[in-house]
């Protein structure tokens, strides 16, 4: 499973930087949220699983700069900074902004994402007890982001394109959107299934205690 995630998360990436949404990306907010999405929310996590508990695990080595919380409070700071309309627009429009943009965001989405997952295994009670509340909070972030977005009456970016099918107001609306389901249900599912974990493990040991 962890071969497959690592050559998912791989081609996921290479999807995202080398297909078509890095030029729509210039003229479509929906384009540039998408490309963002798939690199925190897809490619991130796939990479994370595959990484977990090897030996080159960063979370094994280094345990207390992965930690959960403080993780998913610093990819919220990355995340809002970069979607601050000076910063978005120069991505959107420098290469030199792109890849600045697009390599933090990855790393983000690594250092939330490793933080939940990563370590020994089996995982130990209290990373994964973190990792529910750090992957939650993410999850609050994202969809109070893309909320916003949402419902915003004015344009909060401006558009070097147009589009024959979408107003500037309506594709940082669609945009808002993907943020708003692709991040909020990403990570949430993350911290469901650490949950998940943690009853498992809860249950291993009630029986161990009991035998």
């Amino acid at each position: 499973m962890q071969l497959a995630c690592w050559n998912l998360g791989w081609i996921v990436l290479a999807a995202a930087w080398l297909g078509p949404l890095p030029d729509l990306a210039t003229a479509s907010f929906a384009a540039h949220m998408t490309l963002h999405m798939a690199v925190v929310a897809v490619a991130a996590p796939l990479l994370a699983i595959a990484i977990a508990g090897k030996a080159w695990d960063p979370v094994i080595r280094f345990p207390r700069p992965f930690s959960p919380v403080p993780a998913s409070v610093g990819e919220l700071l990355i995340v809002w900074a970069w979607h601050a309309p000076g910063l978005h627009h120069w991505a959107r429009h420098s290469a030199v902004g792109f890849v600045i943009e697009q390599g933090m965001f990855l790393a983000a989405g690594l250092w939330v994402w490793m933080s939940a997952f990563g370590g020994t295994a089996p995982r130990d009670r209290g990373r994964s007890a973190a990792g529910v509340i750090g992957l939650l909070l993410t999850s609050m972030h994202m969809t109070l982001l893309g909320a916003l977005l949402v419902m915003s009456p004015r344009l909060l970016y401006l558009h070097h394109g147009r589009s024959e099918m979408l107003t500037p107001i309506m594709d940082q609306h669609l945009g808002g959107a993907v943020m708003l389901v692709v991040g909020g249900i990403a990570f949430l599912a993350g911290g469901l299934w650490l949950t998940k974990d943690l009853v498992s493990l809860g249950r291993l040991e009630m029986g161990t205690n009991e035998g």
